[in-house]
């Protein structure tokens, strides 16, 4: 750009130092491609803040599994918190998981 104003305003003896650009028409094919890549630029940011947000919660319900491991009081608590909570749904059935061991030494009687 420059050699361009150059070229055109040294035979009048003119130097231009600074141009300053006001109004910008683009062409509608050029305003798509930029609004499509602004689009997969969001998209992008959102797929990387989505799996940072999964790898946190892994990590949580992994932490929570070790704790719950240690203790089957708190297994139990958990389990009728969960009850607590389908209940105040008001829902009309619920399904009680019963462990297989007890399920077998009922078979065997």
């Amino acid at each position: 750009m420059q050699t361009i104003l150059d070229h055109a305003t040294d035979p009048w003896g003119v130097k231009v130092e600074r141009v300053e650009v006001k109004d910008v028409r683009l062409p509608v094919q050029m305003q798509r491609a930029m609004a499509a890549e602004a689009e997969a630029t969001r998209d992008a940011r959102a797929k990387v803040i989505l799996a940072d947000g999964e790898m946190k919660a892994s990590r949580s319900l992994k932490e929570a599994a070790d704790i719950m491991s240690q203790s089957p009081c708190a297994m139990q608590i958990r389990y009728l918190q969960t009850l607590n909570s389908i209940a105040a749904e008001k829902n009309s059935t619920i399904i009680f998981p019963l462990p297989i061991d007890l399920l077998s030494g009922l078979m065997k009687k």
